[in-house]
């Protein structure tokens, strides 16, 4: 049977740029307005003041500068602290369809594909703007996709690899001839920019990627898929709490969050689980680290990267090894390490291998080994 591909990819960059010191020009009138209105409460000891921020922490605890984001406004009104955008209603296109869109087209495009092409459309994503119906349907109608079928499917921060496993699995098993995956991350509504701990983390795109076979690819752009392997262990050290159920209760906190995590423990648990998945992926295939020319890894914090890649690698990492978008793109959910990957591929000569991996939430882990044709 032929080889399994990534045939082109595809990347949708939102309008608008949020910095770090936007962010916390914003952030530290909310708190020092929040601490002036509640000084006799704090000084009894009753409730606690809130911290500043600075981008100088920011930048040390994450690495993240910059973020894009479909809605700016209202993420700085300190009366707001909440992106401001009009909700969607039939007939209405849901911000993850439009990115979807965009990252979709050029992953085409690079692929030297058309509509009639595709038989297979998977949407992965860790925020579901909708439940139904189906975001991958729509995108797959207003692509002008006649034949085949799409479904929407996600677990957290790997759903984008988690995604593109499934489309090879089922190119392989000849359940489709050629299948698109999309990744939107529409994410800055789910940050809470009143908190100092999480309010720079987040930041909205898409990426999409086509896969088929090496019979009817188009070889410029493709990477041979030679493994895959997933993983997953239940933790809720990283969660959301925000539903759909939500309509049914009269009140609910404030303190009720659509994200949340315990950095720490997330640091201390997962980090180890990373490393030894992707050594064991590697011995499955006869390979080291270092026989790697890139590990694209997913983008939430660059020191979690680099403790991994000096891990595997026993050294940091030199050059373009294990490039980081976070600075500019800051944690875009599933799409991190596929950002990574479309921005830091075009200097691959054939047999070169790289490795897209990705973790969170779950936890969960999903990685493909990938070599130049």
């Amino acid at each position: 049977m032929s080889d399994i591909v990534i045939s082109g990819s595809g990347l949708y960059i939102p309008p608008y740029t949020v910095t770090n010191d936007e962010l916390v020009d914003a952030y530290n009138a909310y708190v020092n307005q929040f601490n002036a209105d509640n000084a006799a409460a704090i000084g009894a000891g009753e409730i606690n003041a809130l911290p500043l921020s600075s981008s100088e922490f920011i930048e040390k605890a994450s690495g993240i500068k910059a973020r894009y984001a479909m809605h700016k406004d209202g993420m700085l009104d300190t009366e707001r602290m909440k992106p401001s955008f009009p909700p969607c209603y039939e007939g209405d296109e849901p911000e993850v369809v439009t990115m979807g869109l965009g990252a979709a087209r050029e992953a085409m495009e690079r692929a030297g594909k058309k509509p009639e092409d595709i038989d297979m459309l998977i949407v992965a994503t860790t925020n579901h703007q909708r439940p139904y119906p189906s975001i991958a349907v729509e995108i797959q109608q207003k692509l002008g996709i006649q034949q085949g079928f799409a479904y929407d499917m996600g677990i957290a921060c790997s759903s984008a690899t988690f995604g593109l496993i499934s489309a090879y699995a089922s190119v392989k098993a000849g359940l489709a001839k050629c299948a698109l995956v999309v990744n939107p991350e529409f994410a800055t509504p789910q940050v809470n920019l009143k908190s100092r701990d999480s309010h720079f983390i987040f930041g909205d795109g898409a990426t999409a990627a086509v896969i088929e076979t090496t019979d009817t690819c188009n070889p410029q752009n493709a990477f041979r898929i030679l493994h895959t392997k997933q993983f997953t262990q239940f933790s809720d050290n990283i969660r959301c709490d925000g539903n759909y159920t939500d309509h049914c209760f009269d009140e609910l906190p404030e303190s009720r969050p659509f994200f949340q995590q315990q950095g720490k423990r997330v640091f201390k648990e997962l980090l180890p689980l990373v490393t030894n998945f992707i050594e064991g992926q590697l011995e499955e295939n006869q390979l080291t680290a270092s026989d790697l020319k890139r590990m694209w890894l997913h983008q939430a914090n660059v020191n979690m990267n680099m403790f991994a890649v000096k891990k595997l690698l026993g050294r940091l990492p030199e050059g373009n090894e294990a490039p980081v978008v976070l600075d500019e793109f800051a944690n875009v959910a599933s799409s991190g390490s596929v950002i990574a990957f479309h921005r830091y591929q075009d200097d691959f000569s054939p047999g070169d291998k790289g490795l897209i991996c990705s973790f969170g939430a779950g936890y969960s882990i999903g990685s493909l080994l990938v070599e130049k044709l």
